[in-house]
């Protein structure tokens, strides 16, 4: 038997909204492939990470239907958890490559790359209540990052995402892979809010990289 933490990350102020993560600190209980898959599948979590070494910061992600080799919310809420409860590596290593990490104030960050999450579309709206109005995903398959500006001057944006894969997630309520994805193409910092309420850092990172940070939270620790 080993434990569960359940994390909300991307959090608005006050430590509201936040997307839910599922952390496993004991990878190695879990045997890794069909195994992991099922238990992420089981948990029902939009992601859940596999930590296999936590002080190299070597990590594991899965949807509920698919294996990542990079993801935002589960890299910020590790990091998060690692520094919580013993030293926080310097990098995390998901599949895609190595990904800096760290805390500043109350916001922990990582940075990524936009080519480490392909294939997601962005579609801009004119107006936040266009965004606010969808029923849910438009019709198509694939990821879909729907926005539009608060306000352009100040970099503030409204999102919302849908994965679109098949599986139980209809939508994302905060989706760090997708802001990256979107900052890296309008190159500036933004603020946005995600979803219900949750809340999301970018700025453009050194050589064609990212950073994005967020608020996070323990929900609970319970066994697997």
């Amino acid at each position: 038997m080993t434990d569960l933490h359940v994390l909300r990350v991307f959090c608005g102020p006050g430590g509201t909204y936040g997307n839910q993560l599922g952390v496993v600190l004991d990878g190695q209980a879990v045997a890794t492939g069909q195994d992991r898959q099922a238990v992420a599948a089981r948990l029902g979590f939009s992601e859940t990470v596999f930590v296999d070494d936590a002080g190299t910061g070597v990590v594991d992600i899965y949807t509920p239907s698919v294996r990542l080799p990079f993801a935002g919310h589960p890299l910020v809420g590790t990091s998060w958890l690692l520094g919580r409860l013993r030293a926080r590596p310097e990098l995390l290593h998901p599949p895609a490559g190595s990904v800096p990490t760290w805390q500043d104030g109350e916001f922990t960050w990582i940075r990524g790359r936009a080519q480490w999450a392909p294939d997601r579309r962005m579609q801009q709206y004119a107006s936040v209540e266009e965004v606010d109005s969808l029923p849910g995903p438009p019709p198509g398959d694939g990821w879909l990052y729907v926005w539009a500006w608060q306000d352009r001057a100040a970099g503030r944006v409204r999102t919302r995402g849908f994965p679109r894969r098949g599986d139980a997630i209809v939508e994302d309520e905060a989706t760090g892979a997708s802001a990256i994805v979107l900052t890296a193409e309008l190159r500036q910092a933004l603020n946005i809010m995600q979803g219900k309420g949750s809340q999301i850092l970018t700025r453009p990172g050194p050589n064609d990289t990212v950073d994005v940070g967020g608020r996070v939270i323990l929900e609970e620790t319970r066994s697997l």
